[in-house]
């Protein structure tokens, strides 16, 4: 099971670079909550993956798992929303403002 989760979480990641590296302001955003999302996977598979057993302690319990990956995941799948809305709101407004979403033109640059 770990090791389906680290080849997703690795296409997450390529998926992620090459969406990054491209020139329109949307792909840019979906790449970084794409590199957001393998970075969930990854912890979540660091933390080990543990299926029938609690993440909350009582007395006389043995067998657990440990809820710290899960809570810092939760975290960072707050902040990643924040950045990826943060984000929609910034490329929004420079395409209203500048009519175009390419960042080569946004740039400014003449490279045609």
């Amino acid at each position: 099971m770990e090791i389906i989760m680290i080849v997703l979480a690795g296409i997450l990641f390529g998926f992620a670079i090459y969406n990054i590296l491209q020139k329109q302001l949307l792909r840019i955003i979906i790449g970084t909550a794409l590199l957001s999302h393998a970075a969930h996977l990854f912890i979540l598979t660091m933390g080990k993956l543990k299926r029938g057993a609690s993440p909350v302690l009582t007395d006389g319990t043995e067998n657990y798992t440990d809820p710290l990956p899960q809570a810092l995941i939760l975290t960072s799948i707050v902040i990643s929303f924040g950045v990826t809305s943060l984000l929609l709101v910034l490329a929004y407004r420079t395409v209203k403002t500048n009519g175009t979403d390419n960042m080569e033109e946004l740039r400014g640059n003449d490279h045609d």
